[in-house]
C-alpha cells in the first residue's frame, strides 16, 4: 500500500485491490458464488463497461481451459516418465541378473545401470519442467496431436452414424 502525506488519501496497488475485493466479495457472499447479474451491478458500481466486463470474462474462461489443457499434458508427460522410469528399472534388472549369471559378479552390467539412471533422471527432469520453450513447444505439439486426433475421431464418428443409418 502506498499512502501519501495526508492519512485519508490511500493509493493501492492493482493487486492490493484485487484482493481486497475478492475478501470483500467473499464476506458478503458466504457460498463464494454471485450471478451473473450481481457480476454485472458490481462492475457498473466499479465504472467496468459491459464489454470490458464480457471481454474479461471471455479471457477468463480462456485462461480456465488453458490451465486445464496445461495440467491434463502435465499428467500425461508423468505417466510418460513413470512408464520409462518403469521400462528402465526392468533393463537394469535384466542387465544385472544376465551378468550376475555369468559368474564374476557385477562387471559390465553397471555401467548399463549408470546409463539408465542417466535416461531417467534426464526423462524426470523433463517432466517436471512445467516453464521454458522447449516446454512450450511440446505442449503446442501435444496440443495439435490431440486436437487431430479428436477431428479424425468426430469425422470416424459421423461415417460410423452414416453406415449405420443405411
Amino acid at each position: 500500500m502506498t499512502v501519501s502525506d495526508s492519512p485519508s488519501f490511500k493509493t493501492y496497488q492493482q493487486e492490493e485491490i484485487q484482493q481486497i475485493l475478492h475478501i470483500a466479495i467473499a464476506s458478503q457472499n458466504e457460498n463464494g458464488e454471485l450471478t451473473e447479474t450481481q457480476l454485472q451491478e458490481i462492475a457498473a458500481d466499479l465504472g467496468i463497461s459491459p464489454a470490458s466486463l464480457q471481454e474479461a470474462e471471455q479471457l477468463w474462461l480462456q485462461q480456465k481451459i488453458d490451465k486445464t489443457k496445461r495440467q491434463a499434458f502435465n499428467l500425461y508427460r508423468q505417466e510418460r516418465f513413470r512408464q520409462k522410469a518403469i521400462a528402465y528399472t526392468m533393463l537394469s534388472s535384466f542387465l544385472v541378473a544376465f551378468d550376475l549369471l555369468g559368474g564374476e559378479g557385477m562387471s559390465w552390467s553397471r555401467y548399463g545401470i549408470l546409463v539408465a539412471v542417466l535416461m531417467v533422471s534426464l526423462s524426470g527432469w523433463k517432466a517436471f519442467q512445467t516453464q521454458g520453450e522447449d516446454y512450450e513447444r511440446d505442449f503446442t505439439r501435444w496440443e495439435t496431436k490431440r486436437q487431430i486426433k479428436q477431428t479424425l475421431k468426430g469425422i470416424w464418428d459421423n461415417v460410423q452414424k452414416a453406415l449405420q443409418s443405411n
